[in-house]
């Protein structure tokens, strides 16, 4: 695993060095907040040299199974980016969970604290050019022995993921990731995927629907979708909320609402 990791991260900064040939920066130029929430669908885009940016919210899943409910509360799942270099930013990001289950009038926490710390980083490899979509690539691992003992795995978690989208015309455009984590312990890899379309409304009101999940190898492949509305207060403050379910058995209900803000430099 550790080999991997470090080839994928070498791999990384050869991508990003390509980027950089091929790129010539604007300065002054004004791109407005592009953020990865709330869609599962990450941007290939990175937020821009020295500019910090934070994107926070709090989740909520049920499902009903046999006469059981559990639910997912996520108080605060956040995620920070800062532009180290042009193209290339350094991720951070942490959730604090409580899992519950009721049956009859039983209720109960099985699970609650911080779950494991991720460290990431995203580079920008192309840019939108005819058919050539923007391509970004995401590496996060997910550190163990920071998380709480009841969302403590023994092995660091590892994903990657290539981002691309296509502009369909002025108030629509299709994003969607195609990649492959490790995680919960498991040696086998679930391949991961994510579809979204996006309408502007207004200048400051849209829309998004989305299809999401994974193919763990030795496993029930996991479905789900969601739609939600994004309203842009200001360039560099966004609004979000979303709704969804699974489509695979996992999942009754999805529910989320969040911010982002981006402090430029």
């Amino acid at each position: 695993m550790k080999k991997h990791i470090l080839l994928i991260f070498c791999f990384v900064f050869s991508l990003y060095s390509q980027a950089q040939e091929s790129t010539v920066i604007s300065e002054g130029t004004t791109l407005g907040i592009i953020t990865d929430r709330p869609t599962a669908s990450a941007s290939p885009t990175t937020v821009p040299f020295k500019t910090f940016q934070i994107e926070t919210g709090g989740l909520y899943t049920s499902q009903k199974n046999r006469g059981i409910k559990t639910e997912l509360l996520n108080f605060n799942n956040t995620l920070l980016r800062y532009g180290l270099l042009n193209r290339f930013e350094l991720r951070l990001s942490w959730a604090v969970s409580e899992n519950r289950e009721t049956q009859g009038e039983n209720y109960s926490v099985i699970g609650s604290g911080f779950e494991p710390l991720g460290v990431g980083a995203k580079v920008e490899i192309t840019e939108e050019k005819g058919l050539l979509p923007d391509i970004g690539l995401l590496i996060d691992m997910f550190l163990p022995f920071l998380a709480s003992k009841d969302y403590q795995p023994e092995t660091t978690g590892v994903s990657f993921r290539f981002a691309f989208a296509h502009t369909i015309n002025e108030k629509s455009g299709i994003s969607y990731n195609l990649g492959a984590e490790w995680s919960d312990d498991s040696p086998e890899v679930a391949y991961i995927y994510t579809l979204s379309y996006g309408y502007g409304i207004t200048d400051k009101l849209s829309a998004y629907g989305e299809l999401y999940g994974n193919f763990p190898r030795k496993d029930k492949a996991i479905h789900n979708w969601d739609a939600g509305l994004i309203y842009l207060l200001n360039s560099n403050l966004q609004l979000d909320t979303t709704i969804g379910t699974g489509l695979s058995g996992n999942q009754d209900l999805l529910l989320s609402a969040g911010f982002s803000y981006s402090i430029p430099n």
